[in-house]
């Protein structure tokens, strides 16, 4: 399998990458096609990239690569708290070198991806060629939204069984896909990460958390510096990013050649990439976004300079953005060494990197002795307490309820008439010394008295 190997001193990780050509490496590129670099959503990897890289549209006019980022999918990489966008963005800088790929378009489908791509455009704009960027999140994360990763992370951090498990899965499917998810969808994600990160992979999702939500927004400045041409693709029902921030990236990309052009799928949920009918309205903007910018053939001649001369170059411009000289003295063969974190967030990082390391290796395992989900999500007991309901909270809905089986069901009598019989059980139990007879005696009280001594010896002559 393909893999890029970044190594130093302070840093070691290992980026898988995939193709569309029939080796899955960068050689059988065709040199008459564009290029474009995909970059994977949030806690999924590059196989989730299957209906960019089966539809015709697509594969068959343009050559695609997608790498996995370091903490996601087949990549491997060392746990540091010295890890944010800017680091990502080097990564993906690095690789493109050391493959000698061309300038190429870079498509995000997801918040992580697009921090990445935007930095990735702010310190290498000869190797992108425009920017495609699906569901633009807000600058810092909302509040709502950081509590809600914060629980996530706990609860799948310290599920104890697989009921635990499956229910913090759900709960992270409603913010990948959105709450009207297809229950196969469902089923094929929460069995991705009991088998990709379960519990006892837990430090690739806390650094991938912290990433996300210790990000510091880009300014206004650095921006304008972006001069290639955007498109923002959104979800008219995105429920975790709202449309005003992609508005507002829009309005900030002053330089962006043609102005940043912004467009809206009908329909269009959480997820652009992994949905058939969100993917297919994708494919067909993306195409016809890239075919109309200018063609710039394929080159895999190997450049003149050496990669680590061209990250020395981008550390100075960093440096300067940054306003910290010391960025520059730092070690250009060192993805790590782009990181702007504050030191207090480096610090804490790498504590709560420290915390999840106590007792992983004795995590729980949704999997079974195979290595292989132990069942589908869909095969569970519904009518559990924890199960959560459509609106998404963890109480006992109505399945919980005992109903009565239609078949049980007896239609009661409303009146005399319809009363039903007697079984012969009952019949048995009668005591015939016992008669109930209702009568309605009129006239005077001797007429009755005798009325009812009469019927008094009529009864014993019957029992004699």
């Amino acid at each position: 399998m393909p893999y890029v190997d970044l190594y130093c001193v302070d840093d070691y990780a290992s980026i898988f990458y995939t193709t569309n050509t029939p080796h899955g490496n960068v050689g059988g590129f065709n040199p008459d096609k564009p290029s474009i670099i995909i970059l994977h959503p949030l806690l999924l990897d590059s196989s989730w990239l299957s209906l960019q890289f089966g539809d015709p549209r697509l594969t068959s006019i343009f050559n695609m690569v997608a790498f996995d980022m370091r903490t996601c999918g087949k990549s491997s990489s060392r746990p540091t708290g010295r890890h944010d966008s800017w680091v990502d963005a080097a990564d993906l800088a690095i690789c493109h070198q050391m493959l000698h790929l061309p300038p190429c378009h870079i498509l995000a489908l997801d918040g992580i991806s697009i921090n990445c791509a935007l930095r990735f455009a702010v310190l290498f704009p000869e190797l992108c060629l425009s920017l495609t960027l699906c569901n633009v999140p807000a600058p810092k994360e909302l509040d709502w939204m950081h509590t809600a990763y914060d629980e996530l992370l706990y609860s799948w951090r310290h599920a104890e069984d697989l009921e635990a498990f499956e229910h913090v899965a759900k709960e992270a499917v409603g913010f990948i896909v959105g709450k009207n998810c297809d229950p196969d969808l469902q089923d094929d994600l929460i069995a991705f990460w009991e088998t990709s990160i379960p519990p006892v992979r837990m430090l690739r999702v806390a650094e991938t958390q912290a990433v996300l939500i210790n990000r510091i927004p880009l300014r206004k400045d650095i921006l304008s510096i972006i001069k290639q041409p955007v498109l923002i693709v959104h979800g008219e029902f995105n429920e975790t990013c709202p449309r005003k921030y992609a508005d507002k990236l829009a309005s900030q990309l002053v330089n962006a050649e043609g102005g940043a052009f912004t467009y809206t799928i009908k329909g269009g949920m959480n997820s652009l990439s992994i949905i058939p009918q969100n993917a297919s309205l994708l494919h067909k903007v993306l195409a016809k976004f890239i075919l109309q910018l200018p063609r710039v053939g394929l080159n895999q001649t190997p450049p003149v300079s050496d990669w680590k001369e061209r990250m020395k170059t981008a550390l100075s411009t960093l440096a300067e953005l940054m306003g910290d000289p010391s960025i520059a003295t730092r070690d250009s063969s060192s993805s790590l060494s782009f990181c702007c974190l504050p030191q207090a967030i480096i610090h804490k990082q790498s504590e709560d990197l420290r915390q999840y390391r106590k007792g992983i290796f004795a995590a729980f395992s949704p999997l079974g002795p195979d290595g292989r989900p132990t069942r589908r999500y869909s095969d569970r007991r519904t009518e559990h307490w924890f199960t959560s309901e459509e609106n998404g909270l963890s109480i006992a809905g109505n399945s919980f309820l005992l109903v009565e089986h239609p078949k049980q069901r007896e239609k009661k009598p409303h009146s005399l008439q319809d009363r039903p019989a007697d079984s012969k059980l009952r019949r048995a139990n009668q005591n015939p010394n016992v008669v109930e007879k209702q009568v309605i005696l009129r006239g005077s009280m001797a007429r009755a008295v005798t009325t009812a001594a009469q019927s008094a010896a009529q009864l014993q002559q019957y029992v004699a």
